[in-house]
């Protein structure tokens, strides 16, 4: 049997689940339903994420022995919803706040239990206007009435969590308190604790569905329908003209389809008409309009798009029609990866947060340890055990307000409504953080590292001079310059390197692209250059440096070399079976909004020091840094592992470093930083898988905002903590001597909690 049961489990499969979970009220919730969980056998690793409202799972469990686990903690679990059942964008941001709140009360039995709770509430206090003794009686069954119909819901997932999860749970500190208020008879007070407390908690769970909506409408801005372009099948009109059977029409062109919007394949034609949003990723085929990307880049204009322009899911198209080729499948588009990582991001907690979440562990059960040790201990020296008639509280009351006051709701939520809310805001003014971790360390950063080329600049040089030995006098070209930049041409096509790019526009402008066929063995020296075979001989294409290493005297081109590197221009040297023809010198101009970047960087901070790393020679990095004027200090001339080394080097002198590149190049020194931060990330699916934060547009206009937002949500977030921390501490003096009562105390927990969740949303505006 004992063998049976081992292979059984040797060959259980290994999942990897996700769930959406309905039911959770607060933060505390999601740790309790997380903690339980976490005690299944074969559970490896679980994660409850409250304000995404999803349950993810991996290990050798059974599935339907977790989803049980999940009921029978007072939840339900089921499959992610799907775009279909989003809501849509005015759902999240044009509502008003009171009618949706009324209806996510009506939209839950416990929740409207609550509110039917507080009518009757509401008679009692009527009642207690009428000087009669049915009156009384009324009032005081009514009261009951709420505490029963109000706290069933409270008591029932505290007992759950007690008796399945076996933990001690807020509700079950509530219910303790209500059913120790009616006990005393407190009933006034027991029916305003309870639905207070059960409204504290639908709104901090209504004020979370709104920041998921938020979110989630993003992907509402995708359109379910799309118009491509097919051929005709099967033409009934044509069929038997000229032995025509079937199939594709020979007769008709393409047409326009309307199909779901997930049927669009890789490579076909979508046509996109004036005022609608595009329905995939894709790139312009026909036409010219401007299209607004604000919801995946951020940018606050529309932007030019024609042929070989890409375009993003949920752009809105403007004045006129485009035919776009369809790159990704709809479900993997940009904006769709955009939602799919912050949601990612909303799980992984902060340090501050995992302090939080294992302080609460033993908290609250030390809190239930402490209000029996007050309602005990006292009274065996005669302190009063019950309220007495003078009015003096006993000490069974102010326990049970202890209960109360000690709730840590506000402490729980504390930090993650502020992440939740500011990487929400940030993903939709086109900057996506990974996680919290990594914006409390952004917040810290003192030190930022700039790659030069494609960050700082455009990345796209131009060649400005073409030099050889044999040039006539006065002559800007001439053929042995040609045949040159053929041969640097020939190398250079296997190359996506900037400057290589810029010797291939170049010698297609000269229509040289075919004098020599493309290189074979293309090879690329890291920092130095590149290598290869054209007609059999070997071509070589580096800086000056390198060549000068490979074949001293540079056949006397080094005064050329260093009169055009003096000007700023990066100087790439041409030579061919062992001889050097010439050079090629290039420029890069700077990005307009790179100089206002790193003067608001300074802005925010004094102290901050601005570094530029790059592999350009330093003659051209200080032209670079001098016309931008807000570069602290220039390292040029530096191989990928020594930017490496350079990072490294800033944080051994105890500086938290974040490093800003392209998101392709510079790898290495982007994952060494403190933060990587990437840029053009719409464009580059390698970067927004990789870096740490990515800046959708591919400049460095977002790059303050996003310090900014950072600084201030760890400023709200300790705000928040001392704001929870010192209520507990002042009503905690309070309730000792009796001055509180209970509904004074639920008053200030749930106080403290919507507190600090409506300032934890400042996290993510827009100032």
């Amino acid at each position: 049997m004992n063998g049976k049961g081992k292979s059984l489990t040797h060959i259980m499969p290994s999942y990897e689940i996700e769930y959406a979970i309905q039911g959770m009220d607060c933060a505390n919730c999601a740790l309790t339903l997380e903690r339980s969980l976490a005690q299944l056998q074969g559970v490896e690793r679980v994660q409850v994420n409250f304000t995404a409202a999803v349950l993810t799972a991996s290990g050798t469990f059974d599935p339907q022995a977790l989803v049980a686990r999940v009921e029978a903690m007072g939840y339900r679990a089921s499959p992610p919803e799907t775009k279909a059942a989003l809501p849509q964008p005015m759902d999240a941001e044009t509502q008003p706040a009171v009618v949706g709140f009324l209806q996510f009360l009506l939209s839950e039995r416990s929740t409207t239990m609550a509110l039917v709770g507080g009518i009757l509430l509401l008679v009692s206090a009527l009642l207690g206007w009428v000087a009669t003794p049915w009156a009384g009686w009324l009032s005081l069954a009514l009261q009951i009435s709420v505490s029963v119909v109000a706290g069933y819901p409270i008591a029932n997932k505290g007992l759950r969590a007690l008796l399945v999860g076996r933990q001690v749970t807020i509700d079950l500190l509530m219910t303790i308190a209500t059913l120790g208020a009616l006990f005393i008879g407190e009933t006034g007070e027991a029916a305003t604790v309870i639905l207070l407390f059960t409204i504290g908690e639908a709104l901090e769970g209504f004020t979370a569905e709104r920041s998921r909506r938020s979110l989630r409408s993003l992907l509402a801005l995708t359109p379910d329908q799309a118009r491509v372009l097919r051929p005709c099948i099967d033409c009934a009109e044509h069929l038997g003209q000229d032995g025509y059977n079937g199939g594709v029409c020979p007769f008709c062109g393409m047409h326009e389809v309307a199909i779901p919007a997930s049927q669009v394949q890789v490579g076909e034609r979508v046509v996109v008409q004036p005022g609608e949003r595009v329905p995939v990723d894709g790139v312009v085929r026909n036409g010219t309009a401007a299209v607004n990307q604000a919801p995946v880049t951020g940018e606050s204009v529309p932007v030019e798009k024609a042929p070989g322009d890409a375009v993003y899911a949920g752009s809105l198209n403007g004045e006129a029609a485009l035919e776009i080729e369809a790159l990704r499948p709809a479900g993997d588009s940009t904006i769709s990866r955009i939602v799919r990582l912050v949601q990612q991001a909303q799980a992984q907690r902060a340090p501050v947060e995992r302090f939080i979440d294992r302080f609460a562990a033993w908290y609250t059960p030390a809190v239930v340890l402490l209000a029996a040790c007050l309602a005990i201990i006292p009274p065996l020296f005669g302190g009063p055990f019950f309220d007495q008639p003078d009015g003096t509280r006993g000490w069974l009351y102010r326990a049970l307000a202890l209960l109360i006051v000690a709730c840590p709701c506000a402490l729980v939520i504390s930090t993650p409504v502020s992440i939740v809310s500011a990487l929400t805001g940030l993903a939709r003014r086109g900057v996506l953080v990974k996680g919290g971790a990594f914006l409390d360390t952004l917040a810290r950063v003192r030190t930022f590292a700039f790659d030069k080329t494609g960050t700082l600049t455009h990345g796209k040089p131009v060649v400005m001079e073409t030099f050889t030995l044999s040039c006539p006098p006065g002559t800007e070209r001439c053929e042995a310059c040609d045949d040159m930049l053929a041969v640097a041409a020939a190398v250079e096509r296997r190359s996506a390197h900037p400057l290589a790019q810029a010797i291939v526009n170049e010698s297609q402008a000269r229509s040289l692209e075919h004098v020599y066929p493309s290189a074979e063995t293309v090879q690329a020296l890291a920092g130095q250059g590149v290598q290869g075979l054209a007609n059999g001989e070997e071509i070589l294409v580096g800086n000056h440096a390198m060549i000068h290493d490979r074949y001293p005297g540079c056949n006397g081109l080094h005064e050329q070399v260093q009169a055009a590197e003096q000007k700023g221009r990066t100087v790439m040297l041409v030579g061919r079976a062992g001889q050097v023809l010439g050079y090629v010198s290039v420029a890069d101009s700077e990005r307009p909004n790179s100089a206002e970047a790193l003067r608001a960087l300074k802005a925010i901070d004094p102290a901050m020091r601005r570094v530029m790393l790059t592999g350009d020679n330093p003659a051209v990095a200080q032209r670079i840094a001098d016309n931008l004027g807000g570069v602290d200090e220039v390292r040029a001339s530096l191989l990928p592992e020594e930017k490496l080394d350079a990072i490294r080097g800033l944080q051994s002198q105890g500086e938290l470093v974040a490093m800003v590149g392209d998101g392709v190049n510079d790898a290495p020194a982007l994952a060494a930083a403190s933060v990587g931060i990437a840029m053009g990330g719409a464009g580059s699916a390698q970067a927004m898988e990789t870096a740490d934060v990515v800046l959708m547009q591919d400049d460095l206009a977002s790059l303050p905002a996003l310090v900014k937002t950072s600084r201030r949500t760890r400023n709200i977030i300790i705000q928040n903590i001392v704001v929870s921390l010192a209520l507990k501490a002042v009503f905690l003096l309070l309730t000792l001597p009796g001055w509180a009562t209970l509904w004074m105390a639920v008053f200030a927990d749930m106080g403290a909690s919507l507190l600090v969740t409506l300032n934890g949303m400042r996290a993510g505006s827009d100032h």
